[in-house]
Protein backbone atom coordinates (compact mmCIF):
# COMPACT_ATOMS: atom_id res chain seq x y z
CA UNK A 1 0.00 0.00 0.00
CA UNK A 2 1.40 3.49 -1.24
CA UNK A 3 2.12 5.73 1.92
CA UNK A 4 0.32 8.85 1.25
CA UNK A 5 2.12 12.05 3.05
CA UNK A 6 -0.21 14.98 4.94
CA UNK A 7 -1.50 17.29 2.61
CA UNK A 8 -2.20 20.99 3.44
CA UNK A 9 -5.79 21.96 4.19
CA UNK A 10 -7.12 23.87 1.22
CA UNK A 11 -7.46 26.92 3.65
CA UNK A 12 -3.91 26.95 4.05
CA UNK A 13 -3.01 25.96 0.40
CA UNK A 14 -4.73 29.02 -0.23
CA UNK A 15 -2.92 31.13 2.03
CA UNK A 16 0.13 30.29 0.41
CA UNK A 17 -1.42 30.52 -3.22
CA UNK A 18 -2.14 33.98 -2.09
CA UNK A 19 1.28 34.61 -0.38
CA UNK A 20 3.00 33.31 -3.85
CA UNK A 21 0.99 35.76 -6.10
CA UNK A 22 1.12 39.01 -4.24
CA UNK A 23 4.90 38.87 -3.85
CA UNK A 24 4.31 38.05 -7.71
CA UNK A 25 2.41 41.06 -8.38
CA UNK A 26 5.06 43.00 -6.67
CA UNK A 27 7.40 41.49 -8.52
CA UNK A 28 5.99 42.55 -11.64
CA UNK A 29 5.42 46.15 -10.74
CA UNK A 30 9.43 45.95 -10.01
CA UNK A 31 10.19 44.15 -13.07
CA UNK A 32 8.44 46.92 -15.58
CA UNK A 33 9.77 49.64 -13.38
CA UNK A 34 13.01 48.48 -13.29
CA UNK A 35 13.08 47.58 -17.42
CA UNK A 36 11.42 51.11 -18.07
CA UNK A 37 14.27 53.12 -16.27
CA UNK A 38 17.41 51.56 -16.24
CA UNK A 39 17.22 51.12 -12.66
CA UNK A 40 19.56 48.28 -10.98
CA UNK A 41 17.73 46.02 -8.37
CA UNK A 42 19.32 48.14 -5.22
CA UNK A 43 18.07 51.42 -6.64
CA UNK A 44 14.56 49.85 -6.89
CA UNK A 45 14.15 48.63 -3.21
CA UNK A 46 16.78 50.94 -1.77
CA UNK A 47 14.38 53.51 -0.93
CA UNK A 48 13.35 55.44 1.87
CA UNK A 49 13.94 53.56 5.73
CA UNK A 50 15.76 51.02 4.12
CA UNK A 51 18.41 53.36 3.70
CA UNK A 52 18.51 54.30 7.19
CA UNK A 53 18.57 50.45 8.03
CA UNK A 54 21.28 49.43 6.05
CA UNK A 55 23.47 52.94 7.45
CA UNK A 56 22.85 51.65 10.90
CA UNK A 57 23.91 48.04 9.80
CA UNK A 58 27.05 49.63 8.74
CA UNK A 59 27.89 52.39 11.11
CA UNK A 60 25.95 51.98 13.87
CA UNK A 61 24.01 55.15 15.11
CA UNK A 62 26.27 57.07 14.22
CA UNK A 63 23.68 59.59 13.18
CA UNK A 64 21.18 60.77 16.01
CA UNK A 65 17.78 60.63 14.01
CA UNK A 66 18.91 57.27 13.42
CA UNK A 67 18.23 56.30 16.88
CA UNK A 68 14.65 56.08 15.66
CA UNK A 69 15.43 52.82 14.73
CA UNK A 70 15.53 49.65 16.23
CA UNK A 71 18.40 47.13 16.28
CA UNK A 72 16.68 43.90 14.79
CA UNK A 73 16.44 44.63 11.17
CA UNK A 74 20.26 46.19 10.90
CA UNK A 75 21.74 43.24 12.50
CA UNK A 76 19.99 40.79 10.08
CA UNK A 77 21.31 43.11 7.34
CA UNK A 78 25.05 42.98 8.97
CA UNK A 79 24.58 38.78 9.22
CA UNK A 80 24.11 39.22 5.74
CA UNK A 81 26.64 41.02 5.00
CA UNK A 82 28.62 39.25 6.59
CA UNK A 83 28.17 35.79 3.91
CA UNK A 84 28.55 38.28 0.84
CA UNK A 85 24.98 39.68 0.33
CA UNK A 86 24.03 43.26 -0.89
CA UNK A 87 21.89 44.37 1.79
CA UNK A 88 19.39 45.16 -0.36
CA UNK A 89 18.97 41.99 -0.84
CA UNK A 90 19.03 40.62 2.19
CA UNK A 91 16.56 43.15 3.20
CA UNK A 92 14.07 41.67 0.47
CA UNK A 93 14.90 38.44 1.45
CA UNK A 94 14.11 39.01 5.50
CA UNK A 95 10.89 40.36 3.92
CA UNK A 96 9.72 37.52 1.96
CA UNK A 97 10.50 34.70 4.66
CA UNK A 98 9.13 37.03 7.88
CA UNK A 99 6.18 38.13 5.59
CA UNK A 100 5.41 34.13 5.14
CA UNK A 101 5.70 33.07 8.67
CA UNK A 102 3.05 36.10 9.60
CA UNK A 103 0.89 35.17 7.11
CA UNK A 104 1.06 31.66 8.78
CA UNK A 105 0.41 32.85 12.52
CA UNK A 106 -2.87 34.93 11.27
CA UNK A 107 -3.99 32.06 9.46
CA UNK A 108 -3.53 30.06 12.86
CA UNK A 109 -5.19 32.94 14.49
CA UNK A 110 -7.89 33.75 12.75
CA UNK A 111 -8.42 31.72 9.81
CA UNK A 112 -7.35 31.90 5.75
CA UNK A 113 -9.54 35.13 5.14
CA UNK A 114 -7.56 37.26 8.09
CA UNK A 115 -4.01 35.72 6.19
CA UNK A 116 -5.17 36.90 2.92
CA UNK A 117 -6.64 40.38 3.98
CA UNK A 118 -2.91 41.12 5.51
CA UNK A 119 -0.88 39.63 2.38
CA UNK A 120 -3.26 41.94 -0.05
CA UNK A 121 -3.21 44.77 2.30
CA UNK A 122 -2.57 48.61 0.45
CA UNK A 123 0.35 48.50 2.24
CA UNK A 124 1.72 45.41 1.65
CA UNK A 125 4.86 46.52 -0.87
CA UNK A 126 6.53 47.10 3.16
CA UNK A 127 6.34 43.34 3.88
CA UNK A 128 8.59 42.78 1.01
CA UNK A 129 11.41 45.26 1.17
CA UNK A 130 13.77 45.72 4.06
CA UNK A 131 11.71 47.28 6.49
CA UNK A 132 10.67 46.28 9.70
CA UNK A 133 6.87 45.43 9.55
CA UNK A 134 7.77 41.98 8.06
CA UNK A 135 9.96 40.72 10.98
CA UNK A 136 8.00 42.32 13.38
CA UNK A 137 4.38 41.19 12.52
CA UNK A 138 5.78 37.41 11.88
CA UNK A 139 7.17 37.77 15.41
CA UNK A 140 4.50 39.98 17.38
CA UNK A 141 1.82 37.36 15.83
CA UNK A 142 3.19 34.27 16.69
CA UNK A 143 3.65 35.61 20.26
CA UNK A 144 0.00 36.59 20.53
CA UNK A 145 -0.53 32.82 19.00
CA UNK A 146 1.71 31.20 21.60
CA UNK A 147 -0.06 32.80 24.18
CA UNK A 148 -3.57 31.66 23.01
CA UNK A 149 -2.18 28.65 23.51
CA UNK A 150 -0.52 29.20 26.99
CA UNK A 151 2.52 28.91 26.04
CA UNK A 152 3.53 31.70 28.39
CA UNK A 153 7.42 31.37 27.66
CA UNK A 154 7.33 30.71 24.11
CA UNK A 155 5.24 34.23 23.94
CA UNK A 156 7.21 36.07 26.10
CA UNK A 157 10.65 35.22 23.79
CA UNK A 158 8.85 36.10 20.48
CA UNK A 159 7.81 39.22 22.03
CA UNK A 160 10.58 39.98 22.87
CA UNK A 161 12.17 39.47 19.58
CA UNK A 162 9.56 41.74 18.02
CA UNK A 163 10.71 44.58 20.33
CA UNK A 164 14.23 44.47 18.50
CA UNK A 165 12.81 45.41 15.35
CA UNK A 166 9.93 48.46 16.46
CA UNK A 167 8.53 50.88 19.03
CA UNK A 168 5.08 48.73 18.55
CA UNK A 169 6.39 45.74 20.40
CA UNK A 170 5.86 48.21 23.87
CA UNK A 171 2.16 47.85 22.54
CA UNK A 172 2.36 44.31 22.03
CA UNK A 173 3.70 44.01 25.53
CA UNK A 174 0.85 46.03 26.71
CA UNK A 175 -1.85 44.26 24.77
CA UNK A 176 0.01 40.84 26.02
CA UNK A 177 -0.43 42.26 30.17
CA UNK A 178 -4.38 43.07 29.74
CA UNK A 179 -4.64 39.26 28.12
CA UNK A 180 -2.69 37.86 30.93
CA UNK A 181 -4.95 39.88 33.87
CA UNK A 182 -7.96 38.86 31.79
CA UNK A 183 -7.77 35.42 31.87
CA UNK A 184 -8.56 33.53 34.59
CA UNK A 185 -5.55 31.34 36.40
CA UNK A 186 -2.10 31.91 36.41
CA UNK A 187 -2.15 35.76 36.21
CA UNK A 188 1.06 36.72 37.85
CA UNK A 189 3.09 33.76 36.19
CA UNK A 190 1.92 35.27 32.72
CA UNK A 191 3.44 38.87 33.51
CA UNK A 192 6.10 37.46 35.53
CA UNK A 193 7.18 36.45 31.61
CA UNK A 194 6.81 39.31 29.85
CA UNK A 195 10.11 40.35 31.85
CA UNK A 196 11.91 39.07 28.56
CA UNK A 197 10.34 41.85 25.97
CA UNK A 198 10.77 44.32 28.61
CA UNK A 199 14.38 43.70 29.27
CA UNK A 200 14.95 43.69 25.63
CA UNK A 201 13.28 47.54 25.76
CA UNK A 202 15.35 48.58 28.17
CA UNK A 203 18.69 47.17 27.15
CA UNK A 204 18.15 49.37 23.33
CA UNK A 205 17.19 52.58 25.86
CA UNK A 206 20.52 51.97 27.91
CA UNK A 207 22.22 51.52 24.80
CA UNK A 208 21.16 54.69 23.19
CA UNK A 209 21.97 56.17 26.46
CA UNK A 210 25.63 55.04 26.24
CA UNK A 211 25.48 56.53 22.29
CA UNK A 212 23.62 59.72 22.56
CA UNK A 213 23.99 60.82 26.19
CA UNK A 214 20.17 61.28 26.47
CA UNK A 215 17.25 59.34 28.27
CA UNK A 216 15.29 61.02 25.48
CA UNK A 217 17.56 59.62 22.21
CA UNK A 218 14.01 57.99 20.81
CA UNK A 219 11.76 60.79 20.90
CA UNK A 220 14.50 63.18 19.83
CA UNK A 221 15.11 61.53 16.93
CA UNK A 222 11.59 61.49 16.04
CA UNK A 223 11.42 65.39 16.21
CA UNK A 224 14.65 66.03 15.25
CA UNK A 225 14.04 63.90 11.83
CA UNK A 226 10.34 63.48 11.12
CA UNK A 227 8.61 66.66 12.94
CA UNK A 228 6.79 64.02 15.71
CA UNK A 229 6.58 66.17 18.34
CA UNK A 230 3.64 65.75 20.82
CA UNK A 231 0.50 67.58 19.72
CA UNK A 232 -3.18 67.76 20.91
CA UNK A 233 -5.13 65.47 19.26
CA UNK A 234 -7.14 68.49 17.44
CA UNK A 235 -4.03 70.02 16.98
CA UNK A 236 -2.48 66.50 15.39
CA UNK A 237 -5.75 66.25 13.11
CA UNK A 238 -5.68 69.73 11.92
CA UNK A 239 -1.66 69.80 10.40
CA UNK A 240 -2.78 66.20 8.82
CA UNK A 241 -5.17 67.87 7.13
CA UNK A 242 -3.22 71.16 6.28
CA UNK A 243 -0.53 68.06 5.06
CA UNK A 244 -3.07 66.61 2.92
CA UNK A 245 -3.73 69.83 0.78
CA UNK A 246 -2.25 69.86 -2.51
CA UNK A 247 -0.99 73.43 -2.17
CA UNK A 248 1.04 72.44 0.77
CA UNK A 249 2.55 70.25 -1.05
CA UNK A 250 3.32 71.98 -4.95
CA UNK A 251 4.31 69.37 -7.49
CA UNK A 252 3.96 66.48 -5.31
CA UNK A 253 0.55 65.22 -5.22
CA UNK A 254 1.89 61.78 -4.04
CA UNK A 255 2.59 63.51 -0.18
CA UNK A 256 -0.82 65.42 0.02
CA UNK A 257 -2.82 62.03 -0.89
CA UNK A 258 -0.63 59.83 1.12
CA UNK A 259 -1.99 62.94 4.25
CA UNK A 260 -5.21 61.77 3.07
CA UNK A 261 -4.97 58.21 3.61
CA UNK A 262 -3.14 58.72 7.04
CA UNK A 263 -6.50 60.32 8.10
CA UNK A 264 -8.10 57.03 6.84
CA UNK A 265 -5.99 54.97 8.51
CA UNK A 266 -6.56 56.62 11.90
CA UNK A 267 -10.15 56.06 11.26
CA UNK A 268 -9.99 52.44 11.18
CA UNK A 269 -7.55 52.22 13.90
CA UNK A 270 -10.27 53.92 15.76
CA UNK A 271 -12.74 52.13 14.64
CA UNK A 272 -11.49 48.94 15.11
CA UNK A 273 -10.32 49.97 18.99
CA UNK A 274 -14.29 50.71 19.11
CA UNK A 275 -15.16 47.31 17.63
CA UNK A 276 -12.42 45.40 19.86
CA UNK A 277 -13.77 47.48 22.88
CA UNK A 278 -18.08 46.45 21.88
CA UNK A 279 -16.78 42.82 22.05
CA UNK A 280 -14.78 42.89 24.99
CA UNK A 281 -11.44 41.72 23.64
CA UNK A 282 -9.67 44.11 25.76
CA UNK A 283 -6.77 42.66 24.90
CA UNK A 284 -7.13 43.75 21.08
CA UNK A 285 -8.62 46.82 22.51
CA UNK A 286 -5.09 47.68 24.38
CA UNK A 287 -2.61 47.03 21.20
CA UNK A 288 -4.36 48.65 18.67
CA UNK A 289 -6.00 51.60 21.18
CA UNK A 290 -2.53 52.28 22.35
CA UNK A 291 -1.41 53.02 19.15
CA UNK A 292 -4.34 55.40 17.91
CA UNK A 293 -3.22 57.26 20.81
CA UNK A 294 0.24 57.39 20.12
CA UNK A 295 -0.03 58.28 16.23
CA UNK A 296 -3.05 60.80 17.21
CA UNK A 297 -0.85 62.94 20.23
CA UNK A 298 1.92 62.85 17.52
CA UNK A 299 2.55 66.50 15.03
CA UNK A 300 0.88 64.80 12.41
CA UNK A 301 -0.27 61.64 11.70
CA UNK A 302 2.57 59.69 10.03
CA UNK A 303 3.67 55.98 9.10
CA UNK A 304 -0.44 55.33 10.42
CA UNK A 305 -0.57 53.87 6.55
CA UNK A 306 2.31 51.37 7.18
CA UNK A 307 1.19 50.55 11.30
CA UNK A 308 -2.25 49.28 10.05
CA UNK A 309 0.21 46.16 9.15
CA UNK A 310 0.55 45.26 12.70
CA UNK A 311 -2.66 45.63 13.50
CA UNK A 312 -3.76 41.91 13.72
CA UNK A 313 -7.37 42.67 15.39
CA UNK A 314 -7.96 44.45 11.79
CA UNK A 315 -7.19 41.65 9.87
CA UNK A 316 -9.24 39.46 12.18
CA UNK A 317 -12.28 41.61 11.84
CA UNK A 318 -11.63 41.56 7.99
CA UNK A 319 -11.51 37.78 8.10
CA UNK A 320 -14.29 37.30 10.70
CA UNK A 321 -16.70 39.67 8.47
CA UNK A 322 -15.77 37.10 4.99
CA UNK A 323 -16.52 34.31 6.22
CA UNK A 324 -20.16 35.94 7.45
CA UNK A 325 -20.42 36.92 3.93
CA UNK A 326 -22.83 34.36 2.71
CA UNK A 327 -25.27 36.51 0.54
CA UNK A 328 -24.53 37.32 -3.19
CA UNK A 329 -24.25 41.14 -2.51
CA UNK A 330 -22.18 40.74 0.66
CA UNK A 331 -20.22 38.31 -1.55
CA UNK A 332 -19.87 41.12 -4.26
CA UNK A 333 -19.29 43.55 -1.60
CA UNK A 334 -16.21 41.47 -0.53
CA UNK A 335 -14.78 40.95 -4.02
CA UNK A 336 -15.35 44.42 -4.51
CA UNK A 337 -13.27 45.37 -1.65
CA UNK A 338 -10.77 42.74 -2.37
CA UNK A 339 -9.73 44.27 -6.46
CA UNK A 340 -9.84 47.70 -4.56
CA UNK A 341 -7.26 46.51 -2.00
CA UNK A 342 -5.41 44.92 -4.79
CA UNK A 343 -5.53 48.00 -6.56
CA UNK A 344 -3.98 49.93 -4.04
CA UNK A 345 -1.64 47.69 -3.26
CA UNK A 346 -0.25 47.88 -6.98
CA UNK A 347 -0.59 52.06 -6.66
CA UNK A 348 1.60 51.68 -3.07
CA UNK A 349 4.05 49.58 -4.66
CA UNK A 350 4.56 51.84 -7.48
CA UNK A 351 4.95 54.83 -4.90
CA UNK A 352 7.70 53.20 -2.62
CA UNK A 353 9.40 52.07 -6.14
CA UNK A 354 9.95 55.05 -7.96
CA UNK A 355 10.88 56.70 -5.05
CA UNK A 356 7.61 58.81 -3.94
CA UNK A 357 6.32 59.58 -0.68
CA UNK A 358 5.02 56.26 0.55
CA UNK A 359 3.99 56.77 4.37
Amino acid sequence: MTKRWPRLGDSGLQVAQVWVASRLVMVLVGVWLMTGNGWSFSQLVGRWDVLHFIAIAQHGYADLTSAAFFPGLPLLLRGGAAIGLPMTVSGVLVALITSALAAAALYRLFGAAAATWWLVAPTAIFTAVGYSEAPFCAAAFWAWYKATKGHDAQAAVLAGVACAFRISGLFLVAGLAVAALTKPGRELPRLVWLVIPVAVLAVFEVYLHGVTGSWTAWLDAQQQGWTRGFSSPWASLMHTVQAGLVSSWPGRLDIAWVFRAEIVSMAVGLAVTIWALWRRRWAWATFTGLQVVAFGTSCWYMSVNRAVLVWFPLWAGLGAATKRARSIASRAVTALAGVVSLGLMVTWAWLFMTGRWAS
